[in-house]
């Protein structure tokens, strides 16, 4: 399938998501992830209207950046190490895997140096897998009291995966769990802004997700495919 034909159908299937849980379309914002794929792909994917794009690491990132990314919007979606920060400070306007005090410190330190603020997205394991980063819910509303003085970060949202499972129906529990945190979060005026957004879906799952109120899905294989060799 071409490109503007997946664009298409993920359209498709989205409008249809949103529809069966009586959402407006608007909602939901669809990143597309292009860890997998040329430089030659990402350009076709911003030329496509696609205007957010996801990496998961810098080193990945980097050429591609440096040709486009004055184009559209970046999301750092990939577990961020401490000393990569300095990398993504200034280049990438999200990132969604804020998930210990350490990096939330050098988020801060490299933002300030930059004099700009940085959006983030607390990860949350709410599946409770080993495999998985993210801080577990309980823990949520004691870090986001710790880091409420770092003036340049600001939480806009959480951030979850699920597992990957043969019926994405299975992976609901997930993300309802995240939706009811944040509702949770917003109750007891954790935060001095409500978070409104929550990251989660990906191509296998991404419809539940939107069901369950996700506004921002992570989108690879389903939207811009795989190319052989990237």
């Amino acid at each position: 399938m071409t490109l503007q034909g997946r664009i298409a159908e993920v359209e498709e299937r989205i409008i249809r998501a949103c529809a069966a849980s009586g959402r407006d379309r608007s909602e939901v914002k669809a990143i597309a992830v292009t860890k997998y794929v040329s430089l030659e792909m990402v350009s076709s994917v911003l030329d496509a209207g696609l205007m957010h794009v996801g990496e998961n690491r810098w080193q990945d990132a980097e050429l591609k950046w440096k040709a486009l990314g004055d184009r559209g919007t970046w999301h750092f979606i990939g577990h961020l190490q401490t000393n990569k920060v300095k990398d993504v400070i200034g280049k990438f306007q999200y990132i969604h895997s804020l998930d210990r005090l350490s990096l939330a410190r050098e988020l801060q330190k490299k933002a300030a140096a930059a004099e700009q603020d940085v959006h983030v997205f607390v990860q949350v394991n709410i599946s409770g897998e080993d495999t998985k980063y993210g801080l577990p819910p309980e823990s949520v509303p004691d870090f986001l009291r710790e880091i409420a003085g770092l003036d340049r970060i600001k939480v806009i949202g959480l951030m979850t995966m699920a597992p990957f499972e043969g019926d994405p129906e299975l992976t609901r529990p997930v993300f309802r769990g995240l939706r009811e945190l944040r509702d949770e979060l917003n109750r007891l005026a954790v935060t001095k802004e409500p978070i409104t957004e929550l990251s989660m879906g990906m191509s296998n799952d991404y419809e539940v997700a939107i069901q369950e109120g996700a506004t921002w899905v992570r989108l690879g294989t389903v939207l811009v495919g795989h190319e052989e060799g990237s």
